[in-house]
């Protein structure tokens, strides 16, 4: 079957996974293995953690941090933009209705 998972190796400072993956999301899992060698190498360097357990969970809380402030970024746009889209819908709403009573 073509989307049944397959295995694929990622290494992480220098330990090789083997993780049973989609086809189709193989190519983001390399990438999101690569984010997470690259965060952990970057504690590990400044060398106030040691460990390989203290490391990931750093590098963990460090990605779900920056997650977080890009989705609260998000929800403000769309906020934003729900606000714009409701105020150009009003302004609409007026603009027709002096019109239907200039018809009148």
């Amino acid at each position: 079957m073509a989307n049944e998972p397959s295995p694929v190796v990622v290494v992480i400072l220098g330990k090789e996974y083997r993780i049973a993956c989609p086809p189709e999301e193989r190519e983001s899992l390399l990438q999101s293995a690569t984010h997470l060698d690259e965060k952990m190498r970057e504690i590990r360097d400044r060398g106030r953690t040691t460990g390989s357990d203290n490391i990931a969970v750093m590098a963990a809380l460090n990605i779900t941090h920056e997650l977080m402030q890009k989705q609260g970024n998000a929800e403000k746009i769309d906020s934003g933009l729900s606000t714009r889209v409701k105020n150009l819908q009003n302004k609409i709403e007026a603009a027709l209705s002096n019109t239907r009573q200039i018809e009148i």
